[in-house]
């Protein structure tokens, strides 16, 4: 029942953009496995899934090979050791991060394909970040700051 649980979860996030474990569990019982919410996090967990970002500075599950998720973890650890502040002026958000780790976190902010950054410069403490538009700037600082929540890679 579980390895059919959990294929049935694979192929449910692999075709859908699922952002909560309520949606998941709604998805799974349609499907005929009705789940605790217990059970759904210890299959997250097992399957070594992350949230990654998809358009509208919203996050979704996605199943990641194990160099991606290797990555992930050592990206959002970046973002979280790293990133001191965060303040929009209009469409550019401006980073404060640690002394000499600026072009590390605007690397791994590269890296990560958050929607709406069109683009980086990085000093040594200061990151000046492109956004698509004025609107779409806080959320970016959201979608970032959920990454960096998840830098152990505990979603």
């Amino acid at each position: 029942m579980k390895a059919s649980r959990q294929a049935k979860l694979i192929e449910i996030i692999e075709n859908y953009d699922i952002e909560t474990q309520d949606e998941l569990a709604e998805r799974l019982a349609e499907a005929g496995f009705p789940s605790t919410q217990a059970t759904i996090s210890r299959d997250i967990r097992e399957l070594k899934l992350t949230k990654i970002a998809f358009p509208g500075g919203k996050a979704k599950y996605a199943l990641l090979k194990n160099q991606e998720q290797s990555n992930m973890v050592r990206y959002r650890r970046v973002l979280r050791d790293g990133i001191l502040t965060m303040e929009t002026a209009q469409n550019i958000i401006v980073i404060k991060t640690v002394a000499g780790l600026a072009m590390a976190v605007a690397a791994a902010l590269d890296n990560l394909n958050i929607y709406g950054v069109v683009g980086s410069i990085a000093g040594d403490d200061t990151i000046f970040c492109a956004i698509r538009s004025n609107d779409m700037a806080n959320e970016v600082i959201d979608t970032i700051g959920k990454f960096a929540q998840g830098a152990d890679g505990e979603e």
